[in-house]
């Protein structure tokens, strides 16, 4: 027998995959990488809510990694011709979950892997660090957000990776999904990338999709504005959502490149130390100018620091055909 398959879930799917897998909500949101409260929500509103891309793609891979017997039941749960009845209604699609902000539309895509929005950042010469220097670079994508916690739990689901020292029960604190993860060594930054099928940014393709082109200083020009990132003057003194400072998002429209978390890049300061980039809420305003230089050793790890991840556009292309 051939698994089942689910066109467009719904609530209504979604507790029927967590009563085949006999999970509570609180475990099967820790299984699927979101919060109990999403689950829920999903599960009150039934047919009438359907979760955005990624979380689709998270039960696609929960559904088909399951046993046979929870297949079975999850078929008598919701009825041998749910998939096809909702092939056959494609306007229930307008329903879904709003998508993050989308500045370059045709240019953003959901990575095939790990299901982030990642924006194209395009080939040519930007310039470069205090200088201005005139560099070239390939096109490639970025992620638009850092990696959440979120993000992080769907990979340690996927690959047992040891969870942050700060988690209980391998699992992120309630309120922190949409968060970036910390506590992240470069070891465990560049594991995730390995999965997902990516690479941490060299400190310049970091750069140049913070700064844009024309050499401004900061991403959203050369105005000295603190209030648009999470810096230490806005004594906030922990991070942020990830999608909170909408003014402050790049040329690209990436967020967080200045404040909220130091990023791991993967340029080589010298023998087991890497770049970071970002500046975070614990840094004064200064250190935020995405040209500063900063290092550290692979093993440090820190409550202000996580990651992001890029891609070459050569690379996302074929990922893309191999998924349609």
């Amino acid at each position: 027998m051939s698994a089942p398959t689910i066109q467009l879930w719904s609530g209504r799917e979604v507790r029927a995959l967590r009563e085949a897998k006999r999970m509570s909500i609180r475990a099967f949101a820790a299984h699927l990488g979101v919060s109990e409260r999403m689950v829920s929500k999903w599960e009150k509103n039934g047919e009438d809510i359907h979760p955005r891309p990624v979380n689709q793609q998270a039960l696609d891979s929960s559904l088909a990694a399951s046993s046979a017997d929870v297949q079975a039941r999850f078929e008598n749960l919701v009825g041998p011709a749910t998939a096809t009845a909702r092939e056959e209604h494609p306007e229930q699609a307008a329903k879904q979950e709003p998508a993050p902000p989308s500045l370059n539309e045709p240019h953003q895509v959901r990575h095939p892997v790990d299901g982030k929005l990642m924006t194209l950042v395009e080939a040519g010469v930007y310039l470069s660090g205090e200088g201005n220097e005139s560099v070239y670079l390939p096109a490639f994508y970025i992620d638009v957000f850092p990696t959440t916690n979120a993000d992080y739990s769907r990979f340690l689901a996927a690959t047992g990776h040891p969870a942050p020292q700060h988690w209980e029960n391998a699992t992120p604190p309630a309120d922190l999904y949409d968060h970036p993860v910390v506590f992240v060594t470069w070891k465990d930054a560049a594991a995730y990338a390995s999965w997902a099928a990516k690479s941490l940014p060299a400190s310049r393709q970091w750069e140049k999709a913070a700064r844009g082109t024309r050499g401004d200083v900061y991403p959203w020009g050369s105005q000295r504005t603190p209030a648009k990132c999470n810096v230490r003057e806005s004594q906030l003194r922990s991070t942020t959502p990830v999608s909170r400072y909408h003014s402050g998002v790049s040329p690209y429209g990436v967020y967080d490149m200045c404040g909220n978390i130091w990023e791991w890049c993967s340029t080589e300061s010298e023998p087991g130390r890497y770049e970071l980039k970002g500046s975070a809420f614990t840094s004064p305003f200064f250190r935020a100018t995405p040209s500063n230089f900063n290092d550290a050793s692979t093993e440090m790890l820190d409550d202000d620091t996580g990651f992001r991840c890029v891609t070459p556009s050569e690379t996302m292309q074929a990922l893309l055909k191999l998924n349609t």
